[in-house]
């Protein structure tokens, strides 16, 4: 289904709900005890005054939204060009790794990435001689962008990732395209002119892959064209068309935020129809039978047109496997499967001051004295505990056992570390689905349903030391 869009004036309840900017804002989140709420909150306050029901209702997946705030301090503090230039003196920041110099004129995109490290000199006077820079993952670099991010991915329950692009006044740094997400644009800064064009044809709609890069010609009339201003936000679905260049009187800074890659049915399928058939194998002979001698002779796109008995059946013997399938389909595993991907994925939680007092983060082990101190951790049967994060585990059966995956050593880059998991034994499983039944709830550790007292320390302990678990009061009274 396509819609058109839809243009939201923002309201003083958008305007007055930021007191203190993205950081005030990241400091209520963090009073909020579940963490799946305090998701729900951020992803609130990113549509305001957009209810979120009426967003997914109406825009989600099917059509543009622009929200007009009035209100150039509404993302204060998130990311701004001082950001970007501290990032850059920082000497982190790579060529075609992290940092892409881009144009556009004359229908012509071009990438001017040259190798090794982006020293503010060079950056800069690429962007003096009209060239956008896109920063691919801020978060690497911005604390408060993978706060933000590292909140905002569990209300989505997959990957949220983001872009910064800066743009000088009078100039355009991409072509059109279309992605393969949903992205949410936030003006940071100045102003800019975007064309939104809905998919050319039923294949465009939500799809699997971007485009290659189009010309003007390829185009019909834009669905939406507004110029978007500081607080401003603008969303659009996978496969609509975009493009946005910068008016001659200001400079540009945004950051699109995407979600949803990767992330639909035929994600979950391409999972699911092998596991299907290979316990179908196992299980049942139908699926182990011959194929009929002679069907060679009888099936084939050249034998399509002939009206044959053996057709017909040859086709119904497949139909009804297919069915049958359906009965193996490992639909739950399949499933966990997809969130193991998402874990991988995951950026690690970002933890409020009381958090990391009582986490393994702020545990006080120290050299003093010629020796270490504070090392044991004293977790005993009263000790009150509970997850982190409802979002940072996921217990998936594999064939090697039940294992427990975890976003807490996950690194703020993608992908740079591999999937981090534990192997959980047997005895442990019902007290990992016991404290996840219980958050946000603490539980003591005498209560964990495992056999021995034993037991319940030694995963205590373990969960605790993964940054997993935190618990009701500091360990150790520094």
């Amino acid at each position: 289904p396509r819609g058109g869009p839809a243009a939201i004036p923002g309201g003083p309840r958008a305007a007055g709900e930021n007191g203190g900017g993205v950081l005030g804002l990241l400091r209520r989140l963090g009073r909020v005890e579940d963490s799946r709420q305090r998701a729900a909150e951020l992803f609130r306050w990113l549509l305001a005054p957009v209810a979120p029901g009426e967003f997914l209702g109406q825009h989600w997946e099917r059509a543009p939204l622009l929200v007009r705030r009035g209100d150039p301090g509404y993302y204060a503090g998130l990311f701004s060009t001082a950001d970007l230039d501290a990032a850059l003196r920082g000497g982190e920041v790579l060529f075609g790794t992290h940092l892409d110099v881009t144009s556009y004129a004359e229908g012509v995109r071009e990438t001017h990435n040259p190798s090794g490290r982006a020293l503010p000199a060079v950056v800069w006077d690429f962007y003096q001689n009209g060239c956008s820079l896109r920063l691919l993952c801020p978060q690497a670099f911005s604390p408060t962008v993978w706060h933000f991010l590292s909140i905002l991915q569990e209300q989505f329950g997959s990957m949220v990732g983001a872009n910064t692009y800066l743009t000088p006044p009078g100039t355009q740094g991409f072509a059109p395209h279309y992605d393969d997400i949903e992205a949410f644009v936030l003006q940071l800064e100045g102003k800019k002119h975007w064309r939104v064009y809905s998919p050319r044809t039923d294949a465009e709609v939500l799809p699997q892959f971007p485009s290659a890069n189009l010309t003007q010609a390829e185009l019909s009339e834009p669905v939406l064209e507004t110029v978007l201003e500081a607080g401003d936000l603008l969303y659009f679905p996978r496969g609509f068309i975009h493009q946005g260049d910068c008016l001659d009187d200001a400079h540009s800074l945004h950051m699109t935020v995407s979600s949803y890659q990767r992330n639909s049915w035929r994600d979950l399928l391409e999972k699911l129809l092998p596991a299907a058939l290979q316990m179908a194998l196992e299980e049942d002979v139908e699926y182990r039978r011959g194929l009929p001698m002679d069907y060679l002779g009888y099936m084939g796109v050249a034998n399509s047109d002939a009206v044959d008995a053996r057709r017909t059946a040859f086709m119904e013997k497949v139909q009804s496997l297919i069915k049958r399938l359906v009965d193996y389909a490992p639909i739950d595993a399949a499933v966990d499967q997809m969130a193991k991907s998402f874990l991988h994925d995951c950026l690690p939680p970002v933890l409020t001051q009381s958090e990391k007092a009582q986490s393994i983060y702020g545990f006080p082990a120290r050299w003093q004295d010629g020796g270490p101190h504070n090392v044991d951790i004293q977790i005993t049967k009263d000790t009150e505990i509970r997850l982190l994060r409802h979002g940072i585990v996921r217990l998936c059966n594999e064939e090697a056992g039940v294992m427990l995956y975890y976003t807490t050593e996950n690194s703020r880059v993608y992908h740079k570390e591999e999937p981090k998991f534990l192997e959980l034994d047997p005895e442990y499983i019902d007290s990992m689905e016991f404290l996840l039944s219980s958050y946000p709830n603490h539980v003591s550790v005498g209560n964990l349903p495992c056999e021995t007292l034993e037991e319940k320390i030694s995963l205590a302990t373990l969960l605790f030391e993964k940054g997993i678990l935190t618990t009701k009061k500091p360990l150790v009274q520094v």
